[in-house]
């Protein structure tokens, strides 16, 4: 079904990752089918929000340097 197809590639178009031609299928169908249309605004309301809330985040800097550590070792 193409609804099943297209719900895997939902998370690319809403970060905008999509090559032009899957974007253009992918609107098509959201204005020809409103429970994904409705999903979609769902997920991309949900997206904003915790944009909005994470960014007010900041790692201390001795975290910050752990993680650069461990990455930097991980990929040795």
């Amino acid at each position: 079904m193409l609804c099943r197809k297209l719900e895997r590639v939902a998370y690319f178009f809403l970060d905008g990752t999509l090559d032009a031609k899957q974007k253009r299928i992918f609107s098509k169908h959201l204005k020809l089918c409103p429970e994904c249309e409705q999903r979609t605004t769902i997920h991309r309301r949900i997206r904003i929000f915790l944009k909005k809330r994470l960014a007010r985040l900041v790692a201390p800097a001795r975290l910050k340097q752990r993680l650069t550590r461990s990455l930097r070792a991980f990929a040795d």
